[in-house]
């Protein structure tokens, strides 16, 4: 592996285990009177605001982007709103784990959009992620679709991920900083056409310290983070970004089993083993071919 992946893995494994602590100010603000899609609008503004200076300095780059590298920048962000917020309408582990399904979403768009070749393992790994999938949501003797609107956005936004990375690995070649500015600028647009719908615009007074909490959010996970992850991004296969980032599953599903006392019933933990397993089937083939 050179060093130059063996960075990127780092930085891609250490971004997951960040964003697996990510529910915990997204239920802050919650609390704290912006629920639904406030929270996530009030986090990625602070992040706009971080990385303006940035993006400003390299306007004459994004004026000259790949418009296909933008679009999947933006999409990424769109996602990733929709992830973040999803924890306002489900528990934590499974929001989570429906959005980690995206190596498969992965695989089967370079499978069958890109081409690419499709390793044998990866194909075991497709069946280990919908059966996965399967037990999870049928725990409790029901049907094996998401319940709730907040699973069906972790859902979607696995899938919305899946594509902009393949679209990001295809064809980004933008600094970091500015990157991270148009992801959240994608998710400043999504959240700001969703949070009417989802929930009243907040009357309160917002205290200080709900400012201070979006603030220091916008700037850790959506600059610092996600800058770290765009460079990463497109210096890794698609689907090794989303295996790698499987640290967050474990780590949000352990803090919300120990801050939030979301605990999962034994066939769940069955359904997320299958779909980390499925993680793990699809890194070997890949590490072969470095």
């Amino acid at each position: 592996m050179s060093g130059q992946i063996a960075r990127a893995t780092l930085i891609v494994v250490l971004s997951g285990a960040i964003w697996g602590f990510y529910w915990l100010p997204v239920r802050m603000l919650s609390d704290a009177g912006l629920g639904g899609a406030w929270g996530t609008l009030a986090i990625t503004v602070s992040a706009l605001l971080v990385l303006a200076p940035a993006a400003w300095r390299a306007r004459s780059d994004l004026r000259r982007a790949s418009p296909l590298a933008l679009v999947s920048i933006g999409l990424g962000g769109l996602a990733f709103a929709l992830y973040s917020i999803g924890f306002n309408y489900g528990r934590v582990a499974i929001i989570i784990l429906l959005f980690f399904l995206t190596p498969v979403w992965s695989v089967l768009i370079t499978r069958f959009v890109l081409g690419w070749h499709t390793p044998m393992l990866r194909i075991v790994a497709i069946g280990l992620g919908l059966g996965g999938l399967c037990v999870m949501l049928s725990a409790d003797g029901q049907w094996p679709v998401p319940r709730g609107i907040g699973e069906w956005m972790a859902l979607a936004a696995g899938i919305l991920w899946s594509l902009a990375t393949t679209g990001m690995r295809t064809a980004s070649q933008i600094a970091p900083a500015p990157a991270a500015f148009v992801f959240a600028l994608g998710a400043v647009i999504a959240s700001v056409l969703m949070a009417p719908s989802l929930s009243p615009w907040p009357t309160a007074p917002v205290p200080g310290v709900t400012i201070i909490v979006a603030l220091g959010t916008g700037a850790l996970w959506w600059g610092l983070s996600t800058a770290c992850l765009m460079w990463a991004t497109v210096r890794l296969d698609p689907t090794r970004v989303g295996i790698l980032l499987m640290a967050e599953v474990l780590i949000g599903a352990a803090s919300a089993a120990l801050l939030a006392g979301e605990a999962l019933a034994p066939l769940e933990l069955v359904g997320g083993a299958l779909v980390l397993f499925a993680g793990v089937c699809e890194v070997w083939p890949v590490r072969q071919r470095v």
